[in-house]
């Protein structure tokens, strides 16, 4: 997911446009959360945390 790579340099306006796609295209709601999770030991655990609340932001607004 290229979103991640967004993540972990804190382009977090372009993680919406990656995980919206990501559930058009049948990924589950627990897949981006467990590669966030994942990216966190790599990236840090600040830039993960700004990912999830981005992540949770477009689950709500999809409904997921």
């Amino acid at each position: 997911m290229c979103g991640n790579w967004d993540a972990s340099l804190y382009r977090t306006n372009e993680l919406p446009f990656h995980l919206e796609k990501a559930l058009e295209n049948g990924i589950s709601r627990t897949e981006p959360v467990e590669l966030i999770t994942h990216l966190a030991f790599y990236s840090g655990w600040p830039t993960a945390n700004s990912a999830v609340a981005v992540a949770k932001r477009v689950f709500e607004e999809a409904g997921v």
